[in-house]
């Protein structure tokens, strides 16, 4: 975890990755300073995981958007989360 960027963002990212997926062990977080005020999360899940992370037609990946955009809104940042396979 990068504490430096947007540690609430990230752990509360961390946190619905691991509870959504079958291998919360095989879950990562990478957060990168992507412009001013601005941070990217590329979250790397078993290959097995990656559906249920983006759910149908991308729903479950559209509200863990949202949550995380809310946790850095109090960390005073906008982010941006994508999904690596």
């Amino acid at each position: 975890m990068s504490d430096v960027l947007a540690p609430t963002a990230e752990s509360v990212l961390l946190y619905l990755c691991k509870s959504v997926v079958a291998s919360p062990d095989a879950v990562s977080v990478a957060a990168s300073s992507s412009g001013e005020g601005r941070v990217r999360f590329d979250v790397t899940v078993d290959p097995d995981d990656m559906g249920r992370v983006i759910g149908r037609r991308g729903r479950v990946a559209s509200a863990i958007r949202t949550v995380v955009g809310a946790a850095g809104a109090k960390d005073g940042v906008t982010t941006e989360v994508e999904f690596v396979e």
